[in-house]
């Protein structure tokens, strides 16, 4: 009882003047996520997170070969030192979509860019 008299006059001391502080308890993951929202930084962290996993969604072969990626206005940016690689790539864009959506859980670019 004395541990939740604690929290609400916390929640109440570190309140923005006139809002309410959730009192829910959620998942560390899940209040990151939301603070991501709050402060529009989702749609980076999605694209750092692609960045990050690029070389397990497309193997070694194709990471090795791939200098550059970036995600901007949900267009992802793939540089390839290889000339059939971009070929290749160019012809599974739809297959690529598919890997991404499905490793990172959600549709976060939605046209592929083979340079």
């Amino acid at each position: 009882m004395a541990q939740q008299l604690n929290y609400n006059l916390m929640a109440k001391r570190y309140s923005a003047p006139g809002e309410e502080r959730n009192k829910e308890i959620s998942k560390v993951g899940d209040a990151i996520r939301e603070l991501l929202k709050a402060y529009k930084l989702e749609a980076r962290f999605d694209a750092t997170e692609l960045s990050r996993q690029w070389p397990e969604i497309v193997g070694p072969a194709i990471a090795n070969r791939t200098s550059r990626i970036f995600v901007k206005n949900e267009v992802l940016f793939v540089e390839v030192s290889s000339p059939p690689l971009k070929q290749e790539l160019n012809l599974n864009k739809a297959k690529l979509l598919h890997l991404i959506e499905e490793r990172l859980g959600k549709a976060i670019v939605r046209e592929i860019i083979i340079m």
